[in-house]
């Protein structure tokens, strides 16, 4: 279940990551009320900014997806790092000398952004060197472990914070930029002769339309992306939906939200934990079953009329999330050559984040208009209508049937391949059966 944290140089990353996730969702948590506060309670005020925030994925992510294919990981990490340490610094003392306005929110949140989009593909693909094909699939999930983990503190520490700060941001964002300082010191306290370093990519023109291509002739990289998009689009904006539940639907507080943040947050470390004992990639159902459950329970929760039986819903929902994003992580990272493991995660992410600039300000407005439940009610059942298509699209030259049992009370759905009607169908049945990333895999270790 830990296997991955025998390794040392993990052992350091994720230890150092705990402390610096913990400050990125202080911030998080910080720079929403921030905006809450001075836009007067605007849900669109909340969706640009995180727009803004995310947009920079679609601009940037495959050039950190380049970078990490090109040159050392490593040292790459340490300049993204202190970039980010350095933005949240400036938020933090705009704040703290009450010289503060929306617009500096928003500039920084895109600014972090263009840091973050560069960051991610880097990290995620790092983590590949750190462990190596056999531990990865156990790494991807700890690595959510701890990013759920410091969610799972760093909500409830900002809320109360600022709570007890009445009202006032500024420790959230400056505590956050101290915690970048730990992630820099790990990176450089690690040794370089353990690492498992890629042969670096040359430069060359035609990149981007060879990860394009590479993603195109295998169907099952589509569908996680696919799913994903949908997902990151209109399933993951909790920061926002969650912030405009509490504050106009049941008219809690900082301290409450940061509350909710954090069942949210229980729900999330247990899915991700759960995710820990998988050592193999998942199968394509599995993503499209996982997907179509968490899009369910955001219905569900949006349902809910009183902020108790929410906050009981959210834990359920944030477990679902996860176990469908590792899952995704996991199933595009060991399905992937190791040479283009760099720009073929720059596009997942561009896909699972890059469409929050559309859909949190969309998610805004409907939740300002028709209520904050309809964020959760509509997010969801766009989740559920991909989840339905990506499976009936499976399901095509397949023979599916779905077994009930009353005792022991289970479900099992069973899915035998059938005679595929297209091209597309057979190469998902062979996706499906997990040859192409048994295949990387077994190269990668040779």
């Amino acid at each position: 279940m830990f296997a991955a944290l025998r390794v040392r140089n993990f052992r350091l990353y994720a230890s150092a990551n705990l402390v610096s996730l913990t400050g990125t969702w202080m911030q998080r948590i910080g720079q929403d009320w921030l905006v809450l506060q001075l836009s007067g309670g605007s849900g669109v005020a909340l969706g640009i900014t995180t727009a803004l925030q995310f947009a920079p994925t679609l601009l940037f992510s495959f050039y950190g997806g380049v970078l990490a294919d090109r040159y050392d990981k490593r040292r790459v990490l340490v300049v993204t790092q202190a970039v980010m340490g350095a933005l949240a610094l400036g938020l933090g003392l705009l704040v703290l000398s009450d010289a503060i306005a929306l617009w500096h929110v928003y500039v920084l949140a895109a600014a972090l952004g263009v840091a973050s989009s560069l960051d991610m593909p880097v990290r995620q693909s790092f983590v590949s060197e750190m462990v190596g094909p056999d531990r990865l699939a156990n790494a991807v999930s700890l690595n959510s472990t701890v990013f759920n983990g410091a969610r799972l503190v760093g909500p409830a520490v900002a809320g109360s914070v600022i709570g007890v700060s009445g009202g006032d941001t500024a420790p959230a964002f400056l505590v956050n930029a101290a915690s970048f300082a730990v992630t820099i010191t790990a990176l450089l306290a690690m040794r370089g002769s353990e690492l498992r370093r890629s042969p670096p990519a040359s430069r060359s023109r035609g990149q981007l339309r060879e990860a394009l291509g590479y993603t195109r002739r295998h169907p099952d990289l589509m569908l996680a992306m696919g799913l994903a998009f949908v997902a990151g689009t209109f399933g993951f904006n909790t920061q926002i939906t969650i912030a405009l539940m509490a504050r106009e639907e049941y008219g809690l507080g900082a301290a409450a939200f940061g509350f909710l943040s954090t069942c949210y947050a229980v729900g999330s470390l247990s899915g991700a934990l759960l995710s820990t004992r998988r050592s193999t990639r998942p199968l394509q159902r599995f993503l499209v079953v996982s997907s179509g459950a968490f899009g369910v329970l955001l219905v569900v929760a949006g349902l809910m009329p009183e902020e108790t039986s929410f906050a009981v819903l959210l834990v359920p929902t944030g477990a679902a999330a996860l176990v469908f994003s590792v899952a995704c992580n996991s199933f595009v990272q060991l399905g992937v050559d190791p040479q283009m493991r760099g720009r073929i995660l720059a596009l997942y992410f561009m896909c699972f984040m890059g469409g929050t600039p559309v859909g949190a300000p969309l998610i805004g407005w409907v939740s300002e208009h028709l209520g904050a439940r309809w964020g959760f009610i509509a997010g969801g059942l766009v989740v559920v209508a991909a989840a339905v298509v990506a499976g009936a699209l499976l399901a095509r030259g397949r023979r599916v049937r779905l077994e009930l049992h009353v005792v022991p009370p289970s479900a099992h759905l069973h899915v035998a391949a059938g005679r595929p009607p297209s091209r597309v169908a057979g190469l998902a049945d062979e996706a499906d059966g997990e040859v192409p990333g048994e295949q990387v895999a077994r190269d990668a270790g040779r």
